[in-house]
């Protein structure tokens, strides 16, 4: 089986995607219960998406022969799990470039809106009451982004205009930027005191499962907006929901530990907290950026081309 012959399992139909190369054999999947053929003849398996890790995974015990594993998420811990199933040296790519925009323009709709208190607006609303009063303001705030990848970087472009203070980042490593250093997450306990705003914008992984427990939460001061467009999992829920019924910080979350968000979970009505249900990345900005990815990377595994986007390969 060569690239140009090879089995190609899409999420999407392949008439949907302009600029796929000739030559593979397109078959359409969407984690549907029945496989559109035998998964041991797919070399190139892109993960349905947001349909869970049980999808994520199913076929993968039977990829014998997959070389590529593309997620169109920017996270691959839905995925990461079931890569000893898969043999050795299958790479796994994310789908940076398509997440960016979306992710970057919900977590300045979230701190604004929180800052400025739409929620409140919107229960006044609904009660046709006129709230008025001082609000805080992004201007003048200092922000810490916790996880400064690609999107990390593309928030800090949309909060360029809005007079910040101080922007600082975080990083798995430190390096120099021409916005200035990013510091490692050694650096935190001297960071989180200063920060009026913390982003994280960070993937799930061992180092930062958990990251944002009380100690974290501790040092960031009085009347602080915490942000959590990554994954709920880099939140302690329990610390989190301390803070906030205290009254100490406030939040405003796009992703939960649990998630979804059980009825009757406390966190749905603790004060001071935002909720939006994991939709960093669904706008419409999705599908024609996913596309273009696909496109642009078939292209490149059909030529036997290195694909991008490389998070991990398989040994």
């Amino acid at each position: 089986m060569t690239a140009t012959t090879a089995d190609v399992w899409l999420p999407y139909p392949a008439e949907e995607i302009d600029g796929l190369p000739d030559g593979p054999n397109y078959l359409f999947w969407n984690g549907g219960p029945d496989f559109p053929a035998d998964p041991a003849d797919c070399a190139y398996y892109v993960v349905p998406y947001m349909q869970g890790p049980e999808v994520a995974q199913r076929p993968l015990a039977a990829m014998s022969g997959v070389q590529v594993v593309q997620t169109l998420s920017a996270g691959i811990d839905h995925v990461e799990p079931g890569l000893p199933l898969l043999p050795a040296g299958v790479r796994l790519c994310n789908a940076k470039g398509v997440h960016e925009a979306s992710t970057a323009e919900l977590t300045l709709a979230l701190i604004l809106a929180s800052l400025r208190g739409f929620p409140g607006f919107v229960h006044g609303q609904d009660k046709e009451e006129w709230r008025s009063g001082f609000y805080p303001a992004l201007a003048d705030k200092s922000v810490l982004i916790v996880g400064y990848g690609s999107i990390g970087s593309a928030i800090e472009d949309r909060l360029a205009p809005f007079e910040c203070a101080r922007v600082a980042r975080v990083a798995r490593s430190a390096r120099t930027t021409a916005r200035g250093p990013v510091h490692t997450l050694d650096d935190l306990p001297a960071l989180l005191p200063e920060a009026d705003v913390v982003i994280l914008s960070t993937p799930l992984n061992p180092s930062t499962q958990g990251l944002v427990g009380a100690d974290f939460l501790a040092a960031m001061p009085d009347g602080a907006l915490l942000v959590n467009v990554a994954r709920g999992g880099v939140v302690d829920t329990k610390a989190l929901l301390s803070e906030l019924e205290s009254g100490r910080l406030r939040a405003a979350l796009d992703v939960t530990d649990p998630e979804p968000l059980p009825q009757g979970h406390p966190l749905w009505h603790a004060p001071n907290v935002l909720i939006t249900p994991h939709v960093g990345g669904s706008t419409s900005a999705f599908e024609p950026r996913a596309k273009r990815l696909l496109a642009d990377q078939l292209t490149r595994f059909a030529a036997g081309e290195p694909v991008r986007n490389v998070v991990a390969t398989t040994g």
